[in-house]
């Protein structure tokens, strides 16, 4: 097997970008859920 040699070191990297990243995806999740229970109350509402 080859012999793999690394500087990583665990914990060490910087994670800020994924994590504002992550932050953007979850809160774009959160409005397209409110999104789509509006329209479902709109539905019901408006007997579609």
């Amino acid at each position: 097997m080859a012999d793999h040699k690394s500087d990583f070191k665990p914990g060490s990297m910087d994670v800020r970008a994924q994590e504002k990243t992550f932050a953007g995806f979850l809160k774009m999740v959160q409005w397209g859920v409110v999104i789509i229970i509006a329209i479902l109350i709109f539905m019901a509402l408006a007997n579609a």
